[in-house]
């Protein structure tokens, strides 16, 4: 794969993850819980099946990196308290459920889920297990902070049916560690992690970041080496998003510690290389699995998909969000509750949903995310069976995306043929920036504020 300054320069923009489409800054305050109601009492019919997320928001101290919607507090009340309001949120969007939808996928976010005691653990899940239809075999995923976590916490997991664990690791070289306010031993990792095998969790992933200040070849290097000797089943190795403007304490790091262009550059070349010469299969988008894993097999297949979750095998479901600042959706709605801690609880206190703001999507919102999954999932697009589908003439519709595209080939990104746009080796380094051609939002007039994170 040939990744040149060049490239990363003229690539490296703000853009969107899409992980929704349209993204979550078009989203409005017009479309309230009122509007999401109707919209969960006309969907139970749908035949569509489930997925729940949970946002546990807080952590015991703040990584300076972090781009959640957190709480640090050593303050464990907070979190009984908030429990108890989650606990109604969850009530009342069951009470709107048909009880015959089945749930396929669980994931608790935060924050750090693992914040919580591991009696409350326990609790919290039996609390979901009672009020839905959870499938026999599920998908339970749950991130986990290794500090101030406990084998308890990592039984109470496996006691409730998590199959999949998300483990932070970051990096390993305490330098990085220390300028992000995030120290953990690589021994903790290591003891951590047996926890989880020991537990008999069937998939643990690794989060890693790239991007962090301090952060070198010659150390990530080292990080990557320990990390590859564990095997975790899949990593998501993700570049750090420096947004200040948007999350505060980000800059208590120091930009000119951050790593340069030509170091982001060999980053980036050294995890392909280690990764795949491990045998790790290159997903896109960060992402890297097994080749027996199912994201790996789902891709092979073109089952791929992309929501709030990130990548996952469950394409038709309707998502069920609950906690601060946690993002449902259905085929033509997303919704967020209250982002404000305060104002959640207000809300669910009120006897209502907590929906803040939301939005309604058009044919024209869902043909062009289609588009961006495909692209994004598949690495590939086929025009003509997109067109069939979708009763139009790609190369018309698409005239303003296919324009934008033409310079991606030319930079060796994408290959463009008659019936097929399909991602090169080093294209896939490059996702954001191909979906972002078939965004239409982005070529509305700019904001005065940035929204994004560089895409590299």
């Amino acid at each position: 794969m040939e990744l040149t300054a060049s490239l990363l320069e003229k690539y490296s923009k703000p853009g969107p993850r899409y992980t929704s489409y349209p993204t979550a800054p078009y989203f409005d305050e017009k479309f309230g819980a009122s509007a999401w109601l109707d919209e969960l009492q006309q969907t139970q019919a749908s035949g569509r099946d489930l997925s729940l997320y949970v946002h546990i928001p807080f952590c015991d101290s703040l990584c300076y990196y972090c781009g959640c919607n957190m709480v640090a507090t050593q303050n464990y009340s907070k979190a009984t308290q908030y429990l108890g309001f989650l606990f109604q949120e969850i009530e009342r969007m069951a009470a709107l459920t048909l009880p015959g939808r089945t749930v396929r996928q669980i994931h608790w976010g935060g924050g750090t889920p693992t914040y919580l005691h591991p009696d409350d653990i326990r609790r919290l899940f039996a609390h979901l297990r009672a009020s839905f239809n959870i499938a026999a075999d599920a998908e339970i995923g749950c991130e986990v902070d290794p500090r101030e976590l406990s084998r308890e916490h990592v039984q109470a997991l496996a006691d409730s049916g998590f199959n999949r664990l998300s483990l932070g690791v970051q990096d390993l070289d305490l330098t990085v560690q220390q300028a992000v306010n995030r120290v953990q031993s690589a021994s903790l990792i290591h003891e951590v992690y047996g926890w989880m095998r020991d537990a008999g969790i069937p998939s643990i992933n690794m989060d890693l970041m790239v991007g962090l200040p301090h952060q070198t070849v010659a150390s990530f290097s080292q990080t990557l080496e320990q990390i590859i000797a564990m095997a975790p089943d899949r990593l998501a190795v993700f570049s750090y998003a420096h947004v200040p403007w948007m999350k505060k304490h980000q800059k208590l790091i120091q930009e000119t510690d951050l790593p340069d262009l030509p170091t982001r550059i060999a980053l980036q070349q050294l995890l392909l290389e280690k990764l795949t010469h491990a045998g790790y299969v290159y997903i896109g988008m960060d992402h890297f699995a097994k080749p027996d894993d199912e994201l790996v097999k789902a891709q092979r297949n073109k089952t791929l998909y992309r929501n709030f979750q990130g990548y996952t095998t469950h394409k038709d479901c309707d998502i069920y969000a609950f906690g601060v600042s946690a993002i449902s959706q259905t085929d033509e709605v997303y919704v967020q509750n209250a982002k404000n801690l305060a104002e959640y609880q207000q809300r669910i206190a009120a006897g209502g949903l907590a929906t803040e703001r939301g939005l309604r999507i058009s044919r024209e919102d869902r043909l062009r995310r289609d588009a961006i999954v495909r692209i994004m999932s598949d690495l590939e697009l086929n025009k003509m069976e997109f067109s069939r589908h979708w009763q139009i003439e790609f190369d018309s519709h698409f005239a303003d995306a296919l324009s934008e595209l033409a310079d991606m080939q030319a930079d060796g990104l994408i290959e463009l043929h008659a019936e097929v746009i399909r991602v090169t080796e080093t294209g896939r380094l490059f996702l954001r920036n191909i979906a972002m051609c078939f965004d239409a939002y982005l070529k509305q007039p700019a904001v005065n504020e940035p929204r994004y994170s560089r895409t590299l």
